[in-house]
């Protein structure tokens, strides 16, 4: 199946919390939508790898994403090791996504910086014929996305572009909450970690509503691009005399 959308987050929760939103509006407007979680998060405080598993088939659900796949590399070892490569380009050669996102270069947690770096090689070398690699031992061939965007998890950045999900925000909050393990429960007897307080969801919608403001809008996600890009000006005008 080729999908026109592929996200590659390090942990399960990790596209939700970042770009769920964006993820309900491709996926609203037919457009197909997968999501590769490089690790189980295995290392989590809270839950289990299993638990995180049902979470994200949950989410996915909600989203309505085309496609979820792990790629069980260890949590906390995400590095730019030639399996890791490996996997990472055989998915877009899989999928032979039209964009794909990856977590911005710059972030608190290792895994979010390492996965940057790893995607974005992935992204060029899948293109080149010489770089060989295999499904169900069958030769892939060389495919490059359009585009490699990223989005933004703890540190913040100046945005390339800012995504309205006034409409999907209510379908990003519903799967990120999906992943109930991780989150404010307090009836939870697990320890309390970064994301699990109180304050963190509200960071979440506070984060999604200054966006939001930027733009004119009531909710927003941001995304960085290294390089240029193409602005259809006849279609602006025409978005903002709607």
């Amino acid at each position: 199946m080729n999908v026109d959308a592929l996200i590659f987050a390090a942990h399960p929760d990790d596209a939700e919390l970042s770009m769920g939103g964006t993820i309900a509006k491709l996926s609203k407007q037919n457009l197909k939508v997968g999501i590769i979680d490089v690790t189980r998060g295995e290392l989590g405080t809270r839950g289990t790898a299993e638990t995180r598993q049902e979470e994200a088939f949950k989410a996915g659900i909600i989203l309505k994403i085309a496609v979820r796949e792990n790629l069980n590399i260890p949590d906390g070892a995400i590095g730019n090791d030639e399996t890791a490569l490996s996997k990472i380009i055989s998915s877009i050669r899989k999928y032979k996504p039209k964009i794909i996102f990856a977590p911005y270069f710059v972030d608190r947690h290792p895994d979010h910086s390492h996965l940057s770096q790893l995607v974005k090689d992935a992204y060029f070398f899948s293109g080149l014929p010489k770089v060989k690699t295999e499904i169900k031992n069958r030769k892939q061939d060389a495919y490059r996305p359009k585009k490699l965007y990223y989005f933004m998890q703890t540190y913040t950045f100046d945005p390339t572009f800012i995504v309205d999900i006034s409409d999907t925000f209510e379908m990003k909050m519903k799967a990120v909450k999906a992943f109930d393990t991780q989150f404010y429960d307090p009836k939870s007897k697990e320890p309390e970690t970064f994301i699990s307080q109180p304050g963190f969801i509200k960071f979440i919608e506070s984060r999604a509503q200054f966006y939001g403001f930027k733009i004119g809008k009531q909710y927003g996600e941001p995304f960085y691009c290294e390089e240029e890009i193409e602005l259809n000006l006849a279609e602006a005008i025409k978005s903002l005399q709607k």
